[in-house]
């Protein structure tokens, strides 16, 4: 056991629904870090912020094979996997993985479409009445307020894997993973919890306090969902790679869908895949090192 490991239990202990707690405390305590930089930080300019998110983005990418995918598919390939058999054929090795991430994406794909995209608020952009229905011929101050709730669901919904893939890596046993995992989730929601912040100011809270009350509340969803996380997987460790491949596909479909267009519809294009490039970097160092 390595020594960040070795502290790492000691502080959380060793069992691994308690390990994802305190892992979903860190990410959601990084999300407010990001929040807060609103008070210091207080007009960050489009290209910083797309540099940021690329960065994220990058994280989230990396992150998503070396901490879900190829651990995944490992453990549904060892000869002690328990599969599930699905008309007298067992799923194992890539399939279980495959299925999982199927299901992720198809989730996000479904539950994104009943809420708007984070991107009109994170650039103060406003939807065209036959766009957005639902506001465009209310006043300004109730127009101003559903899209804020709706923007807290998008931001929520597209926080949720990140809170279960950290949870499903402690419950699956593997610490150094798990611990990378965290580190470079909870680097990524720093760039998201300002942009969550900015995203608030944008929709019309000239409170920045409240701004950053966004930003956690944004993030408080990753501690529930990270301690799910291990604890399903524990209580039915059949369902691991089916998990891993799940937060996998929700968090490609996030980058795929959200992240990555956000960061190139401002002339911003080279310096987001660079900071892309950066998230790869840095997430695989941290697989190496901490692993």
């Amino acid at each position: 056991m390595t020594t960040v490991e070795s502290l790492f239990v000691a502080i959380a202990g060793e069992n691994p629904v308690m390990q994802a707690f305190v892992g979903g405390l860190v990410i959601a305590g990084l999300n407010l870090v990001g929040a807060a930089l609103v008070f210091v930080w207080r007009n960050p300019s489009e290209r910083s912020l797309d540099t940021a998110l690329g960065f994220a983005a990058g994280v989230m990418l990396a992150a998503s094979f070396t901490s879900l995918i190829l651990p995944g598919i490992d453990f549904a390939s060892e000869a002690a996997y328990n599969p599930v058999t699905l008309g007298g054929v067992e799923l194992v090795g890539i399939v279980p993985v495959l299925v999982g991430l199927i299901a992720g994406t198809l989730f996000l794909d479904r539950a994104d479409a009943l809420v708007p995209h984070a991107h009109y608020l994170v650039t103060g952009e406003r939807r065209t009445d036959a766009a957005n229905p639902d506001t465009g011929g209310l006043p300004d101050v109730d127009a101003r307020i559903a899209s804020v709730v709706l923007f807290v669901l998008a931001i929520t919904l597209h926080n949720m894997p990140e809170g279960l893939a950290v949870g499903v890596g402690f419950g699956s046993g593997d610490l150094g993973g798990a611990i990378a995992l965290m580190v470079a989730i909870g680097l990524q929601n720093i760039p998201e919890g300002l942009a969550v912040s900015i995203a608030a100011l944008n929709a019309g809270l000239d409170s920045r306090w409240y701004a950053a009350v966004a930003g956690l509340r944004a993030g408080v969803v990753e501690i529930p969902l990270a301690v799910f996380g291990a604890f399903a997987v524990q209580i039915a460790s059949p369902l691991l790679p089916y998990a891993m491949g799940f937060a996998a596909g929700a968090m490609l479909f996030v980058i795929s869908d959200e992240i990555i267009p956000e960061t190139h519809t401002h002339g911003n294009e080279r310096v987001a895949t660079l900071g892309t490039m950066a998230g790869i970097i840095v997430m695989l160092t941290l697989d190496v090192v901490l692993a």
